[in-house]
């Protein structure tokens, strides 16, 4: 599906392979979000009559536990019982309307997108989070709920002083915030100036939406990722023993939307998965009460800001300059994005370079967010008894971590 007289390059893919075509027609006289679908006769006769239950509906992509892209399968069945887990969770009905800013490859826009059809709900799909417009569409869409992660919120808080009496006038039902445990700070605000319900909750890309926090008059727990939405959560251990509350240990999920296994990945798909529970590589507990708590991730992936950065890509990028000798990404604390991008680099003997030239250099092969806010130039990179770089003790050498780095994060946010 693709708009009309749009030259995307999923026309040339869908053409190439006989595949048919639907394109989207906006009528301009129209009322906003009113379209008309446009379609084509394929020539394939490949594709089956209906689609079942366990066919693939949607192949996404993520980092995962091994700092390399996988593919994840998502199959009707898994796609339609998220879709519903999300709208339970959030009591969506057909008067809902879900104003989208985020991306539709995140995991968390199309959790609430497609949650919102399955209610019968609409759906309001911004190009782009713009800061200066988010009030605008507020008034003229007035939508009941939208998610953001923390640099969302943020931006929105920042602008929310001069649109008090638009607030007051278009309100909304509730916030979500999918990504991660909000600020007591940022979290504060949000409720105090939108006089809503915040529900943090918690997603991975192979089950989409795992957790969130229930709705008034239910408990919610700011601190915590909230109640399981519709399959199973637990904690487990590294032997592969389910764990009592309040024990720390891997967080496993199983149900209906949980994925089968990766594409083409039967190595990832033995680690991931441990008698019928997928491994999320999250670090957690439930407490006595069901609630989840995130904890940390057990693997070395950086979370900034919603968005998962693989330290090896960017790594590699570096090590494509021709004065970098070494180059070891590590994940800081910040206070915005949760998780900060920082590197640390060895230049060849002789070798010059400095660290606003490495960021530019890094800024024309990396997409914006996977871009290091600081480059360190070291002497040297701590490493183990294989040789391997030490990501953590890099952190803790260069005092990345702690309360000094809190500070500065908290200076510079």
């Amino acid at each position: 599906m693709i708009q009309a007289e749009m030259n995307s390059p999923a026309r040339d893919v869908a053409q190439a392979h006989g595949l048919q075509i639907i394109e989207v027609q906006p009528k301009c006289e129209a009322e906003a979000g009113a379209f008309t679908l446009i379609g084509t006769n394929s020539p394939y006769s490949g594709i089956p009559p209906c689609v079942k239950p366990d066919d693939v509906a949607f192949v996404m992509h993520t980092s995962g536990t091994t700092s390399r892209p996988k593919s994840v399968p998502l199959t009707h069945a898994n796609v339609c019982s998220a879709a519903d887990q999300a709208r339970v969770a959030l009591a969506l009905e057909k008067n809902d309307r879900y104003l989208n800013v985020l991306p539709l490859f995140h995991v968390g826009g199309l959790s609430g997108l497609l949650a919102s059809l399955i209610a019968g709900a609409s759906v309001v799909c911004a190009p782009d989070f713009q800061p200066s417009k988010f009030f605008d569409w507020l008034a003229e869409f007035r939508p009941t709920w939208y998610m953001g992660v923390s640099v969302i919120h943020q931006a929105i808080l920042a602008q929310a002083p001069a649109h008090r009496e638009l607030i007051a006038c278009c309100p909304l039902r509730f916030i979500r915030s999918p990504a991660a445990v909000l600020s007591p700070k940022v979290h504060a605000a949000l409720e105090s100036t939108f006089k809503v319900p915040v529900l943090t909750s918690y997603g991975v890309t192979e089950a989409m939406m795992v957790a969130c926090n229930p709705l008034p008059p239910r408990v919610r727990k700011p601190d915590s990722v909230g109640l399981a939405a519709g399959q199973e959560v637990a904690i487990m251990d590294a032997a592969g023993r389910l764990l009592p509350a309040e024990e720390t240990g891997e967080v496993v999920i199983r149900g209906p939307n949980v994925m089968r296994g990766y594409e083409n990945d039967p190595e990832a798909n033995r680690e991931a998965f441990t008698h019928g529970w997928f491994r999320t590589g999250d670090q957690g507990f439930l407490d006595a009460d069901g609630y989840l708590f995130i904890t940390g991730r057990l693997k070395e992936l950086i979370n900034r800001g919603g968005e998962t950065i693989a330290p090896q890509e960017v790594d590699n990028v570096f090590m494509e300059h021709p004065g970098v000798a070494q180059a070891v990404t590590v994940g800081v604390p910040h206070v915005r994005w949760g998780e900060d991008v920082v590197t640390a680099v060895v230049l060849h003997p002789n070798a010059s370079a400095t660290e606003q030239e490495l960021r530019r250099f890094a800024a024309t092969r990396l997409a914006t967010f996977k871009v290091p806010s600081r480059v360190l130039i070291a002497e040297s990179i701590p490493t183990g008894p294989t040789g391997k770089p030490q990501r953590r003790m890099l952190a803790e050498q260069l005092g990345l971590t702690g309360p000094a780095q809190d500070q500065q994060a908290l200076d510079t946010a």
